[in-house]
């Protein structure tokens, strides 16, 4: 895959926010000495599961049917409750369309699972920004479509309250994502190897560069799809490349280990990037994707968003704007 880089020259040198995937965080990177780096053998590069069993697909959306990258948000609760749920059923379709008859395993995401997806991210987005107008809403969900959203809303309020700003024009380099099941599978590997939840590792990946969209360092030099700083890789790296996704999911694994993983989550994520708000939106996300597995290829096909003083502007998927 090539690198895109994606230019932000913000005319009267507006104000930006560092992106770090999901929304935008103060990435320190993985640090710190919390334990002994584990010694395991040569890393498994990805590789594709097996295709899902065929079955007769069903018709999709129109393009007609989907809502426009720019599709509006309803700003009163009531239409904005309507219009989520609607979606949220829509997309929970969608992925199961994908993943029956299409082939996560590779290339791209469908247009309906990405056009749904970042409607419901942008809703997202506004009510974490709202939270009168989410607390109204909430109300008027169902059950179900409630919760979800109650925690991906305060998740990303959560890395919201961490923005980092810089200032003057800067390039993000962003690149497509590896395919969903290959990276499920090699969250899976790095799971059965070093105990660490693979739903915990992929909601790091998400907040930390959207599944390694983002390609740039973070403002102190974290690198990387799992964003670590040179001398935490060197003592957790064992070896590796620290830009292959592969070697960076087996060392985010064995760092998180050694920090206290599985026993203790909280501590562990914690020595990942010291913020109890990082921890709880980390989490908010892992509990999300082990309710329904579909939310993690929900979370799969969410857009980079960068965070000027003009407003945030969205870095990477349709129509980009």
């Amino acid at each position: 895959m090539n690198d895109q880089p994606a230019v932000i020259s913000p005319p009267r040198r507006r104000v930006l926010v560092a992106v770090l995937a999901a929304v935008v965080v103060p990435l320190t990177g993985c640090g710190g000495s919390a334990g002994e780096a584990a010694s395991v053998a040569p890393r498994e590069r990805l590789s594709p599961p097996a295709p899902a069993s065929s079955a007769s697909p069903a018709p999709e959306p129109s393009v007609g049917d989907l809502p426009a990258p720019d599709e509006a948000v309803p700003k009163d609760p009531a239409r904005l409750a309507e219009a989520l749920t609607r979606t949220a059923g829509r997309l929970r379709d969608a992925i199961d369309d994908w993943r029956r008859t299409g082939d996560p395993a590779k290339g791209e995401a469908p247009e309906p699972v990405v056009l749904l997806s970042l409607y419901e991210q942008r809703v997202y987005r506004y009510l974490a920004r709202n939270p009168q107008v989410a607390s109204r809403a909430y109300g008027k969900l169902p059950k179900a479509v409630a919760a979800r959203t109650k925690d991906n809303v305060t998740a990303i309020r959560d890395l919201l309250s961490l923005a980092h700003p810089v200032s003057g024009p800067i390039k993000i380099k962003v690149r497509p994502a590896e395919p969903a099941d290959a990276l499920l599978a090699a969250f899976r590997r790095a799971e059965r190897r070093f105990g660490v939840e693979w739903e915990v590792l992929a909601a790091v990946m998400l907040v930390e560069t959207k599944f390694g969209r983002v390609r740039s360092p973070s403002y102190v030099g974290a690198r990387g799809p799992m964003q670590f700083m040179p001398g935490t890789w060197k003592a957790y790296g064992m070896g590796g490349d620290i830009d292959d996704t592969g070697d960076a999911l087996f060392a985010a694994a064995n760092y998180l280990h050694a920090s206290g993983a599985p026993g203790d989550y909280r501590r562990a994520l914690y020595a990942y990037n010291h913020s109890q708000a990082y921890v709880d939106a980390v989490l908010l996300h892992a509990r999300q994707m082990k309710q329904d597995i579909r939310n993690y290829y929900a979370y799969y096909t969410w857009q980079v968003y960068v965070i000027t003083t003009k407003g945030e502007r969205r870095l990477t998927g349709p129509d980009r704007r």
